[in-house]
């Protein structure tokens, strides 16, 4: 069994006892912080070497940005903690920087450079199922304890291979992480054809099919904001949020 799945059983079990049990206490043992933040950046075929740059870049700088840091700043913690994934095929999914909590200039500046110095890894097709699998593992099993934890997704396509989408999603929502969404729409980007036919746009896929839980959005980088400032200002929405994560919870108490 491949690792995206190892905690797929688990999951599905949290799935249906999501909705009877309250938010845990953090754990005493476990560093505490305001937002447990994983970046699933698309790292699939269809990003050429020079784009899988740029997305390094624009998150790296983005996380820098005075006004991310004042948000994270002004947390009850103060401090965040990120882990970087890249994603391509069903089997694909690469902890390019893991855990680093993030508190200010420096720490973010430790995480830029270790970022953009990592080596590629992923191949194949858009599997954003799995990745989302992946990186809610990533969560459950840090040493980290906080009450608000996302999964921010990207991708310039739908999903191909892997968990059906809808279940992954469903899943990792009920186990406590809400998943943003950020559309790459640029020319060749598989907008609005691909996995996401049927859809129109690929910021419209994302909304039906991938994003979900509580305070859960997207953002579309490409004409109107670069990829850059899209990542900044999806940043600041998701650091300054103080919506507990997870399933919708008036949806919760209905059923």
């Amino acid at each position: 069994m491949t690792r995206p799945y190892r905690h797929f059983v688990p999951l599905v079990a949290l799935a249906a006892l999501a909705v009877f049990l309250a938010p845990p206490a953090l754990a005493q043992d476990k560093r505490a912080v305001d937002l447990e933040l994983v970046l699933a950046a698309d790292g699939s075929g269809s990003i050429d070497d020079d784009e899988l740059r740029l997305q390094r870049e624009g998150y790296g700088l983005a996380m820098m940005h005075p006004r991310v840091l004042e948000a994270i700043q002004f947390g009850p913690n103060g401090r965040i903690a990120v882990a970087y994934v890249e994603w391509g095929a069903p089997d694909s999914q690469h902890t390019i920087v893991d855990w680093r909590i993030i508190a200010d200039l420096g720490s973010a500046r430790q995480f830029a450079d270790a970022l953009i110095a990592a080596p590629r890894a992923a191949f194949g097709y858009n599997s954003i199922s799995n990745a989302l699998i992946y990186a809610a593992d990533l969560i459950h099993d840090n040493d980290i304890a906080s009450h608000r934890k996302i999964i921010d997704v990207s991708a310039d396509a739908g999903n191909f291979g892997g968990v059906p989408i809808e279940l992954a999603r469903d899943t990792v929502v009920q186990s406590g992480v809400t998943i943003n969404g950020l559309a790459i729409a640029r020319q060749g980007s598989g907008r609005p054809g691909g996995a996401n036919r049927g859809y129109g746009t690929l910021e419209n896929y994302f909304a039906q099919v991938v994003i979900g839980g509580a305070g859960a959005f997207v953002v579309v980088a490409g004409e109107e904001l670069s990829f850059a400032q899209a990542v900044q200002r999806k940043l600041i929405l998701e650091i300054a949020a103080d919506t507990p994560t997870g399933p919708d919870r008036s949806f919760a108490a209905a059923n």
